[in-house]
This record gives C-alpha cells, structure tokens and sequence, in this order.
C-alpha cells in the first residue's frame, strides 16, 4: 500500500538518542587519541603504551571520562527534545509514534472495476441505502479519476429510523474498501475526550481513541462511524468549559484544518484529511448548523416488506436454514406488515436467530 506523510511535527531524531551520542562521543575520543599521538610522532607499536585508554579491555574509557560523556549526551540529549517536543513525551508515547515516523498506509482502490463491485455489493445488501452508496461511489471514482491517493470519500450522514443497518452499511464498506473500521457510540461518550484525547495536566489525560488507532495500525484512512451523532450531549467542566463532540469534530471535517490537527495530548500535528467518515442518527432536530454543513445528509427509509424478504433469505442461506424455517419466518414479517407494524433489520436478526435455535434443538424421542 502507498503511504503519505502523517506526522507532519519534526520528531526525534534516532542519531540523538542518548546511547547513539554515547557512542560517537567515545569514538571521536578514540579517533583524537590516535591523531594526537601521530602528530607527535609516536609509532604505531608504542601507542598503546603511551595512551592510557588501551590499558582497558575492549577499548573502555576511564570512569571519569565516561561520566563526563554520559553527561555530555543528556545535555545534546535534552536540548534536541526541547526543540522538536512542545510538551516532553514518555518513552512509551514515542515509540506510539515511532511506526509512523516515515509515514502511514493509505488503504487503495486497485481499479475502477473495484470500486463497481464495492458498490455492487453494497446494492445487493443495502437496497434501501442505495443513494448513499451512489454518493461513496461517484466520490471514490472521482478520487480514482484525479489521481488522489487513497479510498476516500466525503463525511455522509445517514439519517432514518433505528434499527434499519445505517452502521451495518458503515462496516460492510469499511470491510470492501479493506481499511480498519472504528464505532464511536455517541449516546455512551458524549464527550470529546474519548475520540480525540485530552490536553496533558489533566487528571485523565491520554491520547484518543482515533489517533491511537491510526497509530497502532498505522494506517491513514480508517472508516470511523459516529452513531447516534444527535444523542450526544455537551458534557461541562467545573469551571463552565463544554467539551461537546460535535464542535469536536468539526476541524477534522474540513479538509484544511484536517491535513494539519494538533493532537491535544501528542501536540504534534497530524494529516487526519484521509479519515472517512460515517454518522447516523435517527433524527436531525438539535444537531449544529456547523457540523450539517461539513456533512452530507442522506435520507434514509425503512426497507420494503420484498427487501426484507430478500434479506430474510440471503442470511438464512448463510445460516443454512431450512426452507421451512425460512418461510415461517417470511410468514410472520408479512403478517406484521399488513398489520402496520415497524418491521426493521433487528427484529429480521432476532427471528433468524430463533430460527437458528429452534433447527439446532435436539430431537425430542
């Protein structure tokens, strides 16, 4: 897979690792004691006995000599971090960073044949989410046609009643488009902290979860599903700050301020622009102008009593159910749609899985 810059802050250079200084420090040592004994004249066999340095195995330094260095490396050492680190970072936080240092993947489109058959493949499972795909689809050979790196598409809401597989859509693409998937329910962590990560000197400071995702896979364009965006509440501070996660979103939708956000607790600057990004919600009525205009909405109905049908018979191939079971199962949804009834995709999977309990039951003798 490609790759592309994604730690755009000057990071630590490994030549000016402590033990790396160390070393060439003691090497120039050994290279000056050589020079200044040719200069004096010394042959090359009595060296060794005019130069107190070789009266140690393997070339060791006098213990005052080596602390003078050990002292030397950390004062290099210690400048160099004050230049290229804002705020000191633990071992652990950079060896986080380290996999990314000469970049990150991009999960690719090989063709536009494949993206067809991304789209194909959510038709034939998502009929009813079928204005969405053409949307990824337009945007992802438009991308393909420009010669922009990477699968990636524009931040798109889906907006329906619960229940009818608008975050089902999300993994299923996540998993086409072969790129690692994250599920932020936004009615359990309303706040900003959880996806973005929060400022050190805080009692719970810690990087996000979406940044140490990219940074663990170390891949630039993960598919991140935000459910349930209008649930989120906008938790405040003791001292009135709001910390809500829509206004915490909002510069990593906009691809300007995207190619270079500021971690909060890295405080390093990152290209988040590759992120592909997935919300739903059951209803628009309190969600911010700010965070609608960055975003786009796709209305999304209920599925057809033939579309449930279809789904019914597909997952009951892949559960290898019986034709009976299957048409019991059909029966019963039919009579629930003449009776009005809001059939959705998880009262389908609860009835397949009775379905699936009552064939695995042993035979009663």
């Amino acid at each position: 897979m490609p790759k592309i810059r994604f730690i755009l802050s000057k990071q630590p250079d490994p030549a000016l690792e402590e033990a790396a200084i160390i070393k060439r420090l003691k090497e120039f040592y050994t290279a000056l004691q050589d020079k200044r004994q040719i200069s004096e004249g010394i042959p090359q066999e009595e060296r060794a006995a005019h130069n107190e340095l070789w009266r140690y195995p393997q070339n060791e330094l006098p213990k005052s000599l080596e602390i003078r260095i050990r002292r030397w490396a950390q004062k290099i050492r210690r400048r160099h971090l004050k230049e290229v680190e804002p705020t000191r970072l633990s071992r652990e936080d950079r060896a986080m960073l380290q996999g990314c240092r000469d970049g990150a993947e991009i999960c690719h489109l090989r063709s536009a044949h494949h993206i067809d058959e991304i789209a194909t493949s959510l038709h034939a499972e998502f009929p009813w989410i079928a204005e969405a795909t053409t949307l990824v689809w337009r945007s992802l050979h438009l991308n393909l046609k420009e010669g922009i790196p990477g699968a990636r598409f524009a931040p798109i809401l889906l907006d329906g009643p619960p229940g009818i597989g608008k975050s089902a859509w999300g993994r299923r693409l996540a998993q086409l488009l072969e790129t690692p998937d994250m599920i932020v329910d936004a009615t359990g962590e309303n706040a900003s902290f959880g996806l973005v990560g929060s400022q050190r000197g805080w009692s719970n400071a810690g990087p996000g979860r979406l940044i140490s995702l990219m940074l663990m896979r170390q891949v630039a364009n993960p598919l991140v599903i935000i459910d349930e965006i209008e649930k989120s509440g906008t938790p405040v501070s003791d001292k009135g700050r709001a910390f809500s996660l829509p206004n915490a979103l909002l510069p990593l939708l906009e691809d300007l301020t995207a190619s270079r956000w500021t971690c909060p607790y890295f405080q390093n600057q990152f290209d988040m622009s590759f992120i592909n990004w997935v919300f739903t919600s059951n209803s628009l009525r309190g969600l911010p102008e700010p965070l609608l205009s960055r975003i786009r909405i796709v209305s999304v109905p209920s599925p057809t009593q033939e579309q449930i049908n279809e789904l019914v018979l597909r997952e009951a191939e892949k559960r290898q159910l019986s034709p009976a079971i299957s048409a019991a199962i059909t029966a019963a949804l039919a009579g629930a749609f003449e009776a009005g009834h809001q059939v959705n995709i998880r009262t389908v999977k609860r009835m397949l899985e009775l379905g699936s309990d009552q064939q695995g039951r042993p035979m009663l003798h």
